[in-house]
């Protein structure tokens, strides 16, 4: 089993700034990706970044390239996503995912998940 921790949501006007941090621990040795996903009230869940653990491949939706960087640290078990020029629409609960497999598309492919938190960004 793999526990995610997320943090660093909160409440941001259009155009600043906000990074998030996942911290794994348990059987992090099962972990091929990580990834972010977020999910808006009455909105399916849907992808926004995620990171190949070994070698750092990065890949991001359309909608945040440019804006959102996905890193990790591994020597700390942490994945982090920097978000700049953030706009309203991009108000959501972020959740942080990992698992033995990589999708851009699919949260199913992901198995481990952690509890969430809240960006807020105001017009």
């Amino acid at each position: 089993q793999v526990q995610l921790v997320e943090s660093g949501g909160g409440l941001v006007q259009a155009g600043g700034s906000l990074r998030l941090a996942c911290a794994a621990s348990g059987r992090t040795s099962s972990i091929y990706a990580m990834g972010w996903f977020r999910q808006a009230p009455d909105k399916e869940r849907e992808f926004v970044a995620a990171i190949t653990w070994s070698g750092g491949v990065t890949y991001y939706a359309e909608s945040v390239k440019g804006r959102f960087t996905i890193s990790r640290e591994k020597d700390k078990n942490e994945v982090y996503l920097q978000m700049n020029s953030l706009k309203p629409e991009d108000t959501a609960v972020y959740y942080c995912a990992a698992g033995p497999r990589l999708s851009t598309t699919s949260a199913r492919r992901y198995d481990y998940w952690g509890q969430g938190t809240q960006v807020t960004v105001s017009s």
